[in-house]
């Protein structure tokens, strides 16, 4: 399970908004839904997931009724703040939204639409599970109003699947992407590079496979050991080796090497797609700082500034709203200077860059050693924006201390 919740102050139990909040209308506003369900637990993941075993005191049958309500209190709530507006984007991520009936997922996408409306020609998102994806179930989807399918693939190769706790079959990738386009989807594949015992031949074929399945985005995220995860205490034990540094930026660089070839652009440090049309309008909504509700379990929200989370196991979130109470479990509002440094941590990672004139006064003139150390693109900063080459893509951590210190 996911670490604890930041700390924070109380949340009202109604959900209402400050009434000193300023929203401004013309901002984007998206929804993610959180299905906080799995069959497995992967040893890599610290997302807030929970597997039959561990509800105790929650029904993956009743979590569609319950995030439904969610949905009515975000309603009330906007509304009564003048913030209601329809959303640009919706995503259901996870744990494994496909787990559950599409049906379930549908009446969840429906209970959305009916409270916020939907923007023209917004973009919906399901995350998938290969093993769970058949042309029924994509149909389903479409027919509800999803437009876009995200592929968890992590790997072709069966030992990495293996040292990632991975369940789905290589073969079933395929049968998953096809089912999507049948019913009329964008697909995106989802891949991790750098698992225990993987090895740059492995990730090649991996991309190879990727590529061989013509998606319209491909992610690529490099693996995170983190605190708390089977996979952290096996790297302490020494039963697995730590993942090596130097082999990742190799297998990074021949990521961008292989789907720049294959017709892909990379539009976020870890993110490619074949046109801008194709890009995650939903993640960039975040990267760039737009407004979004997160429903469900430990999901997070954040509306013109102020941020908020609910409480994190189903039960205890089922329970809040079955009181007609706000799952909410602590809020907090950034000062300046942490929303500063917020903006330069996202949107520095983005091909667009960030502005010279939005960095820290103090910092700018740091830009012109970033450039000396080929890390960010000349030609961009003299017309006054940041932009990451390929280096400074590897070193984009470094980057952003250099800019931000």
């Amino acid at each position: 399970m996911a670490g604890p919740l930041p700390l924070g102050d109380p949340a009202p139990a109604d959900g209402g908004l400050p009434a000193d909040l300023s929203v401004d209308p013309s901002v984007p506003f998206s929804a993610y839904l959180h299905i906080p369900f799995c069959r497995v637990r992967c040893g890599y993941c610290d997302f807030n997931t929970y597997t039959s075993g561990e509800l105790r005191g929650a029904k993956q049958e009743d979590y569609a009724d319950t995030l439904a309500a969610e949905i009515s209190l975000a309603r009330h709530v906007l509304s009564d703040a003048g913030a209601l507006r329809p959303m640009d984007t919706v995503f259901f991520g996870g744990g494994t939204p496909t787990l559950l009936p599409a049906g379930d997922l549908a009446r969840m996408l429906d209970a959305a639409v009916s409270a916020f409306g939907l923007a023209d020609g917004a973009e919906v998102t399901v995350e998938a599970n290969p093993d769970t994806v058949t042309p029924e179930v994509a149909r389903t989807l479409a027919d509800a109003g999803v437009t876009r399918l995200s592929i968890g693939m992590q790997s072709a190769v069966p030992h990495v699947l293996a040292a990632l706790d991975r369940t789905h079959r290589p073969e079933n990738v395929r049968t998953a992407v096809e089912a999507a386009k049948g019913a009329g989807l964008a697909v995106s594949v989802d891949l991790i590079y750098g698992a225990p015992g993987e090895s740059l031949s492995d990730w090649e074929a991996s991309l190879d496979a990727a590529l061989d399945l013509e998606s319209d985005h491909i992610s690529a995220y490099a693996l995170i050991i983190e605190d708390g995860t089977k996979l952290a205490r096996q790297i302490r034990r020494g039963e697995v080796p730590t993942p090596d540094d130097d082999l990742q930026a190799d297998m990074y660089e021949l990521a961008d090497s292989r789907l720049a070839a294959a017709g892909f652009e990379w539009y976020e440090v870890s993110n490619w797609a074949r046109s801008a049309d194709q890009r995650s309008r939903h993640n960039l909504a975040y990267w760039r700082g737009s407004d979004w509700w997160g429903f469900g379990p430990g999901a997070h929200s954040h509306v013109a500034g102020l941020r908020w989370w609910n409480v994190k196991h189903p039960a205890a979130y089922a329970q809040r709203l079955a009181a007609s109470e706000s799952p909410a479990a602590g809020t907090e509002r950034p000062d300046e200077e942490s929303r500063m440094l917020e903006r330069v941590l996202l949107l520095s990672r983005l091909a667009e860059g960030i502005a010279v004139a939005d960095l820290p006064a103090g910092n700018r003139a740091r830009v012109a050693g970033l450039i000396a150390d080929g890390l960010v693109d000349p030609a961009s900063a003299v017309r006054g924006r940041v932009r990451l080459t390929l280096r400074g893509r590897l070193l984009a951590d470094a980057v952003v201390r250099e800019l931000t210190d």
